[in-house]
Protein backbone atom coordinates (compact mmCIF):
# COMPACT_ATOMS: atom_id res chain seq x y z
CA UNK A 1 0.00 0.00 0.00
CA UNK A 2 1.21 3.49 -0.85
CA UNK A 3 0.60 6.35 1.60
CA UNK A 4 -1.35 8.98 -0.34
CA UNK A 5 -1.53 11.66 2.37
CA UNK A 6 -0.32 12.40 5.88
CA UNK A 7 -2.62 10.89 8.50
CA UNK A 8 -2.76 12.19 12.09
CA UNK A 9 -4.15 10.12 14.95
CA UNK A 10 -4.51 11.29 18.58
CA UNK A 11 -3.69 8.64 21.16
CA UNK A 12 -6.68 7.96 23.40
CA UNK A 13 -6.62 6.71 26.97
CA UNK A 14 -7.70 3.29 25.64
CA UNK A 15 -4.47 3.11 23.63
CA UNK A 16 -2.22 4.22 26.51
CA UNK A 17 0.92 2.06 26.53
CA UNK A 18 0.42 0.59 23.06
CA UNK A 19 3.45 0.29 20.80
CA UNK A 20 3.96 2.74 17.96
CA UNK A 21 3.58 -0.16 15.52
CA UNK A 22 0.26 -1.03 17.15
CA UNK A 23 -1.03 2.52 16.72
CA UNK A 24 -0.05 2.54 13.04
CA UNK A 25 -2.03 -0.69 12.67
CA UNK A 26 -5.03 1.17 14.12
CA UNK A 27 -4.49 4.05 11.66
CA UNK A 28 -3.97 1.75 8.65
CA UNK A 29 -5.27 -1.76 9.44
CA UNK A 30 -4.66 -2.89 5.87
CA UNK A 31 -0.87 -2.66 6.39
CA UNK A 32 1.07 -5.78 7.34
CA UNK A 33 3.23 -5.76 10.47
CA UNK A 34 6.39 -6.00 8.36
CA UNK A 35 5.26 -3.04 6.24
CA UNK A 36 4.48 -1.03 9.38
CA UNK A 37 7.89 -1.73 10.87
CA UNK A 38 9.55 -0.72 7.61
CA UNK A 39 7.60 2.54 7.42
CA UNK A 40 8.60 3.46 10.97
CA UNK A 41 12.30 2.65 10.55
CA UNK A 42 12.34 4.49 7.22
CA UNK A 43 11.19 7.77 8.84
CA UNK A 44 7.49 7.79 7.89
CA UNK A 45 6.16 8.28 11.43
CA UNK A 46 6.23 11.18 13.88
CA UNK A 47 5.02 11.52 17.44
CA UNK A 48 4.06 15.14 17.99
CA UNK A 49 6.65 17.15 16.10
CA UNK A 50 9.41 14.56 16.41
CA UNK A 51 10.43 11.73 14.15
CA UNK A 52 10.34 8.29 15.80
CA UNK A 53 12.14 5.27 14.32
CA UNK A 54 11.39 2.77 17.09
CA UNK A 55 8.40 0.47 16.36
CA UNK A 56 8.39 -0.71 20.00
CA UNK A 57 8.19 2.80 21.48
CA UNK A 58 5.22 3.03 23.88
CA UNK A 59 2.74 5.84 23.25
CA UNK A 60 0.86 7.89 25.82
CA UNK A 61 -2.62 9.36 25.94
CA UNK A 62 -2.66 12.90 24.58
CA UNK A 63 0.18 12.34 22.10
CA UNK A 64 -0.46 12.60 18.38
CA UNK A 65 0.95 10.03 15.96
CA UNK A 66 1.35 11.03 12.32
CA UNK A 67 1.87 8.66 9.41
CA UNK A 68 3.75 10.54 6.70
CA UNK A 69 3.31 10.27 2.95
CA UNK A 70 6.98 11.06 2.41
CA UNK A 71 9.82 10.13 4.77
CA UNK A 72 11.49 12.82 6.84
CA UNK A 73 15.23 13.25 7.15
CA UNK A 74 16.88 10.95 9.69
CA UNK A 75 19.53 13.60 10.28
CA UNK A 76 19.35 13.25 14.07
CA UNK A 77 20.95 9.81 13.97
CA UNK A 78 23.99 11.24 12.18
CA UNK A 79 23.81 14.60 13.90
CA UNK A 80 27.10 16.09 14.98
CA UNK A 81 26.98 17.61 18.44
CA UNK A 82 28.98 20.78 18.93
CA UNK A 83 31.60 20.24 21.62
CA UNK A 84 32.52 23.47 23.41
CA UNK A 85 35.09 22.04 25.79
CA UNK A 86 36.83 18.68 26.10
CA UNK A 87 39.58 17.38 28.32
CA UNK A 88 40.25 14.05 30.03
CA UNK A 89 37.91 14.95 32.91
CA UNK A 90 34.83 16.55 31.33
CA UNK A 91 33.03 17.57 28.16
CA UNK A 92 30.71 20.54 27.60
CA UNK A 93 28.35 20.33 24.63
CA UNK A 94 25.55 22.22 22.93
CA UNK A 95 22.36 20.15 23.21
CA UNK A 96 19.92 20.55 20.31
CA UNK A 97 16.18 20.37 21.00
CA UNK A 98 14.30 17.13 20.41
CA UNK A 99 16.75 14.70 21.97
CA UNK A 100 16.92 13.20 25.45
CA UNK A 101 20.01 14.06 27.47
CA UNK A 102 20.47 10.50 28.75
CA UNK A 103 18.79 7.15 28.38
CA UNK A 104 16.07 6.09 30.80
CA UNK A 105 17.29 3.30 33.15
CA UNK A 106 14.68 0.92 31.70
CA UNK A 107 16.29 1.38 28.26
CA UNK A 108 19.82 0.53 29.37
CA UNK A 109 19.30 -3.14 28.50
CA UNK A 110 18.11 -2.43 24.96
CA UNK A 111 20.15 -3.94 22.16
CA UNK A 112 22.48 -1.49 20.44
CA UNK A 113 20.47 -1.78 17.21
CA UNK A 114 17.39 -0.46 19.00
CA UNK A 115 19.30 2.30 20.80
CA UNK A 116 20.47 3.68 17.47
CA UNK A 117 16.83 4.22 16.47
CA UNK A 118 16.43 6.84 19.22
CA UNK A 119 19.91 8.06 20.20
CA UNK A 120 20.38 10.21 23.27
CA UNK A 121 22.77 13.13 23.61
CA UNK A 122 24.96 10.88 25.76
CA UNK A 123 25.08 8.25 22.99
CA UNK A 124 25.99 10.77 20.30
CA UNK A 125 28.69 12.48 22.36
CA UNK A 126 30.34 9.16 23.29
CA UNK A 127 30.50 8.15 19.63
CA UNK A 128 31.72 11.56 18.55
CA UNK A 129 34.56 11.60 21.07
CA UNK A 130 35.52 8.06 20.03
CA UNK A 131 35.74 9.19 16.41
CA UNK A 132 38.20 12.00 17.18
CA UNK A 133 41.91 11.60 16.46
CA UNK A 134 43.87 10.52 19.57
CA UNK A 135 45.34 13.99 20.04
CA UNK A 136 41.84 15.54 20.09
CA UNK A 137 40.01 12.86 22.08
CA UNK A 138 41.82 13.96 25.26
CA UNK A 139 42.32 10.67 27.04
CA UNK A 140 41.10 7.08 26.74
CA UNK A 141 37.52 6.35 25.66
CA UNK A 142 35.29 6.47 28.74
CA UNK A 143 31.61 6.35 29.52
CA UNK A 144 30.07 9.69 30.35
CA UNK A 145 28.95 10.40 33.91
CA UNK A 146 25.72 12.34 34.25
CA UNK A 147 25.79 15.39 36.53
CA UNK A 148 22.94 17.39 34.96
CA UNK A 149 20.08 16.96 32.49
CA UNK A 150 18.02 19.13 30.18
CA UNK A 151 14.48 18.27 29.11
CA UNK A 152 14.13 16.66 25.70
CA UNK A 153 12.61 19.78 24.12
CA UNK A 154 15.06 22.18 25.80
CA UNK A 155 18.21 23.29 24.01
CA UNK A 156 21.41 24.57 25.56
CA UNK A 157 24.71 23.99 27.28
CA UNK A 158 25.27 20.79 29.22
CA UNK A 159 28.28 19.20 30.93
CA UNK A 160 29.15 15.52 31.35
CA UNK A 161 31.91 14.25 33.63
CA UNK A 162 34.38 11.74 32.17
CA UNK A 163 36.14 10.56 35.35
CA UNK A 164 34.99 9.64 38.88
CA UNK A 165 36.89 12.59 40.37
CA UNK A 166 35.27 15.04 37.97
CA UNK A 167 31.86 13.53 38.69
CA UNK A 168 32.34 14.02 42.43
CA UNK A 169 33.69 17.56 42.04
CA UNK A 170 30.92 18.71 39.69
CA UNK A 171 28.34 16.92 41.80
CA UNK A 172 29.40 18.94 44.85
CA UNK A 173 29.07 22.19 42.90
CA UNK A 174 25.57 21.31 41.69
CA UNK A 175 24.60 20.23 45.22
CA UNK A 176 25.92 23.50 46.65
CA UNK A 177 24.13 25.49 43.90
CA UNK A 178 27.39 27.18 42.89
CA UNK A 179 27.08 26.30 39.19
CA UNK A 180 26.00 29.32 37.12
CA UNK A 181 23.02 28.43 34.94
CA UNK A 182 21.05 31.03 33.00
CA UNK A 183 18.11 30.25 30.72
CA UNK A 184 16.06 32.16 28.18
CA UNK A 185 12.32 31.46 28.00
CA UNK A 186 9.51 32.93 25.94
CA UNK A 187 6.20 33.36 27.77
CA UNK A 188 2.78 34.70 26.69
CA UNK A 189 1.80 38.07 28.13
CA UNK A 190 4.07 39.87 30.57
CA UNK A 191 5.68 39.25 33.93
CA UNK A 192 7.51 41.48 36.40
CA UNK A 193 11.11 40.89 37.38
CA UNK A 194 11.06 38.84 40.56
CA UNK A 195 12.47 35.97 42.56
CA UNK A 196 10.16 32.96 42.66
CA UNK A 197 10.58 30.69 45.67
CA UNK A 198 8.55 27.61 46.51
CA UNK A 199 8.81 24.01 47.71
CA UNK A 200 8.44 21.54 44.86
CA UNK A 201 6.79 18.14 45.16
CA UNK A 202 6.41 15.22 42.74
CA UNK A 203 2.59 15.24 42.78
CA UNK A 204 0.51 18.37 43.35
CA UNK A 205 -2.67 16.28 43.33
CA UNK A 206 -3.20 15.56 39.65
CA UNK A 207 -0.08 13.52 38.93
CA UNK A 208 2.02 16.53 37.93
CA UNK A 209 4.90 18.17 39.76
CA UNK A 210 4.16 21.45 41.50
CA UNK A 211 4.59 23.55 44.62
CA UNK A 212 3.54 22.46 48.09
CA UNK A 213 1.75 24.74 50.56
CA UNK A 214 4.12 23.76 53.37
CA UNK A 215 7.90 23.57 53.37
CA UNK A 216 8.11 20.17 55.03
CA UNK A 217 6.42 18.57 52.01
CA UNK A 218 8.88 19.58 49.33
CA UNK A 219 12.34 20.71 48.23
CA UNK A 220 13.17 24.40 48.18
CA UNK A 221 13.40 25.88 44.68
CA UNK A 222 14.49 29.42 43.82
CA UNK A 223 14.36 31.03 40.37
CA UNK A 224 15.43 34.62 39.64
CA UNK A 225 13.44 36.08 36.71
CA UNK A 226 14.18 39.24 34.75
CA UNK A 227 12.76 40.72 31.54
CA UNK A 228 15.05 40.51 28.50
CA UNK A 229 12.70 41.81 25.80
CA UNK A 230 9.05 42.87 25.59
CA UNK A 231 7.33 41.66 22.44
CA UNK A 232 3.78 42.08 21.18
CA UNK A 233 1.78 39.70 23.36
CA UNK A 234 4.87 37.90 24.63
CA UNK A 235 7.94 38.42 26.82
CA UNK A 236 11.42 36.97 26.55
CA UNK A 237 12.66 36.40 30.08
CA UNK A 238 15.95 35.38 31.61
CA UNK A 239 15.86 32.81 34.41
CA UNK A 240 18.80 32.20 36.71
CA UNK A 241 18.64 29.06 38.80
CA UNK A 242 19.65 29.28 42.43
CA UNK A 243 18.54 25.68 42.85
CA UNK A 244 18.13 23.06 40.15
CA UNK A 245 14.98 21.03 40.71
CA UNK A 246 13.25 18.98 38.02
CA UNK A 247 11.15 21.23 35.73
CA UNK A 248 11.80 24.14 38.11
CA UNK A 249 11.57 26.99 35.58
CA UNK A 250 8.55 25.45 33.83
CA UNK A 251 6.67 25.01 37.09
CA UNK A 252 7.54 28.41 38.55
CA UNK A 253 6.55 30.35 35.42
CA UNK A 254 3.34 28.36 34.95
CA UNK A 255 2.34 28.91 38.57
CA UNK A 256 2.70 32.64 37.95
CA UNK A 257 0.24 32.32 35.07
CA UNK A 258 2.97 32.57 32.42
CA UNK A 259 3.84 29.06 31.18
CA UNK A 260 6.75 28.69 28.79
CA UNK A 261 5.51 28.86 25.20
CA UNK A 262 5.06 25.36 23.82
CA UNK A 263 4.41 23.98 27.32
CA UNK A 264 2.25 20.85 27.22
CA UNK A 265 2.36 19.66 30.85
CA UNK A 266 2.14 22.67 33.17
CA UNK A 267 -0.06 24.77 30.89
CA UNK A 268 -2.93 22.97 32.65
CA UNK A 269 -3.29 24.21 36.23
CA UNK A 270 -4.08 22.02 39.23
CA UNK A 271 -7.77 22.96 38.98
CA UNK A 272 -7.94 22.04 35.29
CA UNK A 273 -7.73 25.53 33.77
CA UNK A 274 -5.73 25.65 30.52
CA UNK A 275 -3.54 28.74 30.40
CA UNK A 276 -3.33 30.57 27.03
CA UNK A 277 -0.27 30.28 24.82
CA UNK A 278 -0.88 31.55 21.30
CA UNK A 279 2.70 31.11 20.07
CA UNK A 280 2.09 28.01 17.99
CA UNK A 281 5.61 26.89 18.91
CA UNK A 282 5.78 23.07 18.66
CA UNK A 283 8.22 22.62 21.56
CA UNK A 284 9.28 24.32 24.77
CA UNK A 285 10.69 27.77 24.09
CA UNK A 286 13.37 27.23 26.72
CA UNK A 287 17.13 27.50 26.21
CA UNK A 288 20.07 26.99 28.58
CA UNK A 289 22.07 29.98 27.37
CA UNK A 290 24.88 30.17 29.95
CA UNK A 291 26.86 27.65 31.97
CA UNK A 292 29.70 28.32 34.37
CA UNK A 293 31.54 26.39 37.07
CA UNK A 294 34.95 25.74 38.56
CA UNK A 295 36.92 22.98 36.85
CA UNK A 296 36.69 20.12 39.38
CA UNK A 297 40.34 19.15 38.96
CA UNK A 298 42.32 22.23 37.92
CA UNK A 299 40.26 24.78 39.86
CA UNK A 300 40.08 27.04 36.81
CA UNK A 301 36.86 29.11 36.37
CA UNK A 302 35.04 28.12 33.16
CA UNK A 303 32.10 29.84 31.47
CA UNK A 304 30.25 29.51 28.16
CA UNK A 305 27.41 31.22 26.28
CA UNK A 306 25.30 29.63 23.55
CA UNK A 307 23.16 31.42 20.96
CA UNK A 308 19.52 30.49 20.48
CA UNK A 309 18.82 27.63 18.03
CA UNK A 310 17.33 28.62 14.69
CA UNK A 311 13.71 27.70 15.44
CA UNK A 312 13.63 29.75 18.65
CA UNK A 313 15.46 32.67 17.00
CA UNK A 314 13.08 32.62 14.02
CA UNK A 315 10.10 32.70 16.40
CA UNK A 316 11.44 35.85 18.04
CA UNK A 317 12.06 37.45 14.66
CA UNK A 318 8.43 36.85 13.65
CA UNK A 319 7.16 38.31 16.91
CA UNK A 320 9.26 41.44 16.38
CA UNK A 321 7.28 42.11 13.18
CA UNK A 322 3.63 42.80 14.16
CA UNK A 323 2.33 42.31 10.63
CA UNK A 324 3.82 38.80 10.60
CA UNK A 325 2.91 37.99 14.18
CA UNK A 326 1.46 34.72 15.41
CA UNK A 327 -2.32 34.70 15.96
CA UNK A 328 -3.78 33.97 19.37
CA UNK A 329 -5.50 30.69 20.21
Amino acid sequence: MNIHKNIKHPVSSENEGATLAGIIRVIAPELSWSRIKKLITQAHVKIGNELCLDPARRVHAGEEVELLKKPESKALIKQEIKIRYLDEHLVVVEKPPGINSVRHPAEKTWKESRKTLSPTLEDLVVKQIASLPPKDAKGKPQRLRVVQRLDKETSGLLVFARTPDAEKGLGRQFFNHSVERKYLALIPGSIAAQTIESFLIRDRGDGRRGSAPFSQHGKKAVTHVHVVENLKGFTLVGCQLETGRTHQIRIHLAEKGSPVCGEKVYRTTANGTILPDGSGFPRLALHAAELGFIHPISGKPLHWNMALPDDFSNLLQRLRKPWQGIPND
